[in-house]
């Protein structure tokens, strides 16, 4: 067989293959065999008569075919192996001539993960932040248990700070038209706690269960949804019900009623743990981010389009699902941005491509550094995992071949940026 490979581009490439009749034969008789494992034949058990008899009585048309499809499939694997070929998705398969058995010349044209030049990441260093808990972050947490843990004693007077208000509220634009996600039945939101839009819960002060009021607030200049950034919305509200708040005292039996706690000591420095548990990891990560991003930066990859497509597809459908459980419509949304749909992906193309490259080098690191996961740490993640969920379809869903790979290839990362870490903060 030979091979010949015609580059279109760093990640375009086209193999052309010419085959012969010595590479043809073993995959001729494979197929012959496979189709006339089940053949009746007068005089022979299905699939022992001889491989000449077989050929004669099998449909040759299925037979060419057969050959046809295995050769192209074995042949390919053989030719990216041997061009040491990294492919992106299905190749482009055009068949130039077969001679049934002895000839066949084929193209596949094919994307390809291009040129990858490494940073020399073993001298980027980094040095990893340690954080701190301080007794103002474990009074606000307090702060918080006290509030879920209050009484609500419905109250006949005009609401104040401090109080719960249930509310019935819906908002609308300039132009009177509702607002998406600017409405809500019987929400309950105590005043003063500033979980709301600057300056909305300073307008229901004074109010009473069963009073209705309009007004306007401007919504924040760096407010997350663009479309309502700086804008002005007349938001009608109705009190349900003024509840008074009335807090516990935060004394040795509140810790016992909010944990298995004996004292407020005991709770306070169980809040302490998980604070600084969560912030370091949440430190840990950024580190990690930060690093690898600067890897990445410092590396030079030839990305393929297409696994930029396929980033953007992925993170679109990831976007759409969390829309859906927020109820809002991928059209709302898009109108909510202010963009169209093409606009949407374009702007997130960046960030794609600079996450597909951050993996490819990942990837190259992980090759490089000869890492790779046992059959044993991939059996006891996989274990680890099925002990988080009782459902027993859920647990079979790990044992697929692909949810297999892929939490592999997660333990392969965790590995690599374990490393990279390693190399960062030595001295």
């Amino acid at each position: 067989m030979n091979v010949k490979k015609t580059n279109h581009s760093p990640t375009s490439v086209t193999l052309q293959f010419s085959v012969h009749e010595a590479e043809l034969l073993p995959i001729k008789q494979k197929a012959v065999a496979k189709l006339g494992a089940n053949l009746k034949i007068a005089g022979f058990r299905p699939g022992k008569a001889p491989q000449g008899v077989i050929e004669k009585n099998i449909d040759q048309s299925l037979l060419q075919t057969e050959v046809l499809e295995e050769a192209v499939n074995n042949l390919y694997v053989k030719g990216v192996e041997e061009h040491q070929l990294r492919p992106v998705g299905q190749p482009e398969i055009s068949i130039k001539k077969f001679v049934p058995f002895t000839t066949l010349e084929f193209e596949a044209k094919m994307d390809v993960v291009g040129e990858i030049k490494l940073a020399d990441y073993k001298k980027i260093k980094k040095t990893k932040e340690v954080t701190k808990v301080l007794a103002k972050d474990v009074q606000e947490v307090l702060d918080s248990l006290k509030v879920r843990a209050a009484d609500k004693k419905d109250v006949s007077r005009a609401a104040k700070n401090g109080d719960q208000v249930i509310i019935d509220f819906s908002g609308k634009d300039t132009k009177g038209k509702p607002v998406a996600g600017a409405e809500g039945t019987g929400y309950p939101l105590i005043l003063g706690s500033n979980s709301f839009i600057p300056g909305f819960e300073d307008n229901l002060i004074g109010m009473k269960a069963g009073d209705e009021k309009s007004f306007e607030i401007t919504f924040p200049k760096d407010y997350g949804v663009h479309a309502l950034a700086n804008s002005k919305v007349t938001f009608t509200v109705k009190v349900g019900g003024v509840q008074e708040v009335v807090e516990p005292k935060i004394d040795d039996e509140f810790a016992k009623k909010v944990g298995p706690f004996k004292t407020v000591e005991e709770l306070k420095a169980d809040i302490k743990k998980q604070l600084t548990a969560e912030r370091q990891n949440e430190l840990d990560r950024k580190f990690e981010q930060e690093l690898i991003e600067e890897i990445a930066k410092k590396s030079t990859v030839n990305v393929p389009e297409g696994l930029i497509e396929e980033q953007l597809d992925a993170a679109e459908r990831e976007e759409r699902q969390n829309l859906m459980y927020r109820g809002q419509t991928w059209e709302e949304h898009l109108k909510d941005e202010g963009v169209t749909e093409s606009e949407h992906r374009e702007r997130n193309r960046k960030s794609a491509e600079e996450r597909v490259k951050a993996g490819l080098v990942l990837s190259e690191i992980s090759e490089k550094e000869q890492l790779s996961v046992t059959p044993e740490e991939l059996e006891m993640r996989i274990q680890l995992y099925k002990g988080q969920y009782q459902d027993a379809a859920m647990q079979a869903e790990l044992d697929k071949p692909e949810n297999r790979r892929d939490i592999a290839m997660r333990i392969l990362t965790e590995k690599t940026i374990n490393k990279l870490t390693d190399y960062a903060t030595a001295k």
